[in-house]
């Protein structure tokens, strides 16, 4: 039997970012036997260092995500020798990294390097999903944004208009910590046909079971890593719009989804009558660990 890989996983704390690692970590634990050990970086900068201890084991790699994490990732891997992988576009050169994982959307024009893997949106947690048959839908919401405005009363006529024309089929809707407060109530309250779920009391793993259930899931448009998590469902995959206070490059990583097809925006759907299918089911969290694996322990490689 194979010694399990040990993987140390460097936190700050941000839900989202640990997200991606985990998405990571957990998508090479379906490739080879691993564990992990997690450890928080409480400090920014060089006090990080002083604030961050030898692990408890010598890991074989380090994986991470957040500014927060950059410089003691480092320090771990100059001790360990351990390859270190992030999963961002980092604040200094991606080459003191062994391997960087840094979504389209944030690379822009520049050139993927030898130390670069794109991909396509974060990485998530969603599993593969299974063989069972697809039901219901599931609807998304998120709120105001840096680069969105929230029109509460266009995602009321979205959702009813979505839930009118689908009635038959059973509707899930859960909102984000970005959410106004008392949004979901009022659209379930103005949605009749629909269950709402708050996603404080739904619990870590209440989404992606849902999303492995769905047949079809509507997201808002400010929500992006929502976006990415339901296309790795194996979903059909609308989008619900929400006022853009100007084009960057999180909203042009949209645009280009809609472009090759992978979401269906809620006007285009409204006139086509149906919501295609995605061009494939988008796995990027297991395409970016076959490829830590094949570069750094090929062995481990089913």
């Amino acid at each position: 039997m194979t010694d399990p890989l040990s993987i140390l996983l460097l936190t700050d704390g941000k839900a989202g970012h640990e997200n991606q690692s985990l998405g990571l970590i957990e998508a090479i634990g379906r490739l080879t036997p691993i564990e992990v050990e997690k450890r928080r970086v409480h400090k920014r900068g060089l006090a990080a260092l002083l604030d961050s201890p030898s692990p408890e084991r010598s890991p074989a790699l380090i994986v991470g995500a957040g500014h927060r994490t950059h410089l003691p990732m480092l320090d771990f891997s100059r001790r360990t020798d351990a390859p270190c992988v992030l999963l961002m576009k980092p604040t200094i050169p991606s080459t003191f990294f062994d391997l960087c994982v840094i979504p389209e959307h944030d690379l822009g024009d520049g050139k993927a390097g030898p130390h670069t893997i794109v991909s396509k949106g974060a990485l998530n947690r969603v599993p593969p999903p299974g063989d069972a048959a697809k039901h219901g839908g599931l609807i998304l919401i998120g709120g105001p944004s840096k680069i969105h405005r929230w029109d509460e009363a266009a995602v009321v006529e979205a959702v009813n208009a979505i839930v009118g024309r689908c009635g038959d089929r059973p509707w899930r809707i859960t909102d984000s910590r970005r959410s106004p407060g008392g949004t979901l109530d009022r659209i379930t309250r103005a949605c009749p046909g629909i269950a709402g779920y708050p996603h404080g009391s739904t619990g870590a793993e209440w989404l992606p079971q849902r999303l492995a259930e769905a047949a079809e899931v509507w997201v808002t448009s400010d929500s992006i890593s929502m976006i990415y998590e339901s296309l790795s469902s194996g979903a059909r995959v609308g989008l619900i719009p929400t006022p853009l206070k100007k084009p960057g490059r999180v909203s042009r990583g949209v645009d280009r989804l809609v472009e090759e097809g992978w979401i269906t925006p809620f006007d285009e759907w409204m006139g086509r009558g149906e919501l295609p299918a995605p061009p494939r089911i988008l796995r990027e969290a297991d395409r970016c660990a076959a490829l830590v694996l094949e570069r750094y322990f090929p062995g481990r490689l089913p």
